[in-house]
């Protein structure tokens, strides 16, 4: 559940960068928030769920 909490922290924060900073408007941020809840509930959220974990604990497991 941290890396759930913490993904949305620094996807809020992107979000809000680009909408300051690169011109993205909040009206289309509002569409990809409301394309998010609908991926969530859709069919394909497992297969995202799985996407996702898979890419962190790849990017977790790097050395430096």
């Amino acid at each position: 559940m941290a890396l759930s909490i913490s993904a949305v922290v620094l996807l809020a924060i992107i979000v809000a960068l680009m909408v300051k900073k690169s011109g993205l408007k909040a009206g289309h941020a509002v569409v990809c928030t409301l394309l998010g809840f609908y991926l969530a509930s859709s069919s394909i959220a497992p297969t995202i769920h799985t996407l996702t974990t898979n890419v962190a604990g790849m990017i977790g497991g790097i050395k430096f």
